[in-house]
């Protein structure tokens, strides 16, 4: 039987996967100053694609375990594991491959450190959260969410695991951004899929207690996230530049959140889903440019 690609591509998620090694990428460029060093480069390249290797076995293993779920949710029904192209023990095998191509590069030619964060980061969101939490609380997504922003983590730790300079508050800033950002991402696509997610007998927040009470929920975690997203700057992380960017991102995603309440139709909270994407992937772009590329003066950085 021929080797179906495109199905094995789509078992790894390809484009949340992007957003996960995106964020570790950045996590990487701001564990340094000035430009990398040829090490540097050489174990940032590495370190990526092992991030990346493990992000796509986690990906894979998550559809495995959701197979049946997926099945009755109208949004999955089309994954490969869903309608036969492809089995669950080459899945499985799949994933297994990709789990130990990331272990290998990253504890051979990385740091051990990064390979035990990266692997427990793997376990805590292929196993702990689609295992168990998803189907036992409401509040999965954020008891999981640990993992799920881990990524920045990872890649600083790819950086700087090795050296002894490890910044942890810089670092963990980062995770908590993404940890605080991830309930009012995926509840809005849980209020426009709750049905599905009823359907399937899973608990998610709009099942348990209801669109409105989800709505508020939403709302509350994006005042949080906007706060928690000035502290970069309050701990000498990032400057003015950053701090504008994050505050203009932070003021649309408060119109998202607040319009929610009373949303103008039945797709609004699609629309929320996708700014929120837009905003972790801009918002990161600002860390960066801040951290790196406009370095200029003490006016444009709060040191």
């Amino acid at each position: 039987m021929a080797f179906p690609l495109r199905q094995y591509w789509s078992l790894t998620k390809p484009r949340v996967v992007a957003l996960i090694v995106f964020t570790a990428l950045v996590g990487m460029l701001l564990a340094i100053d000035g430009a990398p060093s040829w090490e540097q480069v050489r174990r940032g390249v590495i370190g990526f694609i092992g991030i990346w290797l493990a992000a796509a076995s986690a990906a894979a293993i998550n559809q495995l375990l959701d197979s049946r779920i997926d099945a009755k949710m109208a949004r999955t029904s089309w994954r490969p594991l869903v309608v036969g192209e492809v089995k669950p023990w080459q899945a499985l095998l799949f994933a297994l491959v990709l789990a130990a191509l990331s272990m290998l590069l990253l504890v051979l030619w990385v740091n051990t450190i990064t390979a035990v964060l990266t692997f427990a980061s793997l376990i805590g969101y292929a196993l702990v959260y689609t295992g168990f939490l998803k189907r036992a609380t409401p509040q999965n997504i954020v008891i999981g969410g640990v993992a799920g922003a881990a990524p920045p983590l990872l890649g600083w730790s790819t950086m700087t695991g090795m050296t002894g300079e490890w910044d942890w508050a810089h670092a963990l800033l980062l995770v908590l951004i993404i940890f605080v950002w991830t309930p009012p991402h995926f509840w809005a696509l849980a209020i426009f899929r709750r049905e599905d997610y009823a359907r399937a007998l899973v608990p998610m927040l709009p099942v348990t207690h209801g669109v409105t009470y989800t709505r508020w929920q939403i709302l509350f975690y994006t005042v949080l996230l906007v706060e928690i997203t000035a502290l970069p700057v309050v701990f000498g992380m990032s400057g003015l530049f950053y701090l504008g960017g994050a505050l203009v991102l932070g003021a649309v995603f408060l119109w998202y959140a607040w319009r929610l309440l009373d949303p103008p139709d039945d797709y609004f909270p699609m629309r929320v889903f996708n700014y929120s994407i837009v905003y972790l992937m801009a918002l990161f772009a600002f860390l960066l440019v801040d951290h790196w590329l406009l370095p200029f003066t003490d006016i444009t950085r709060l040191r």
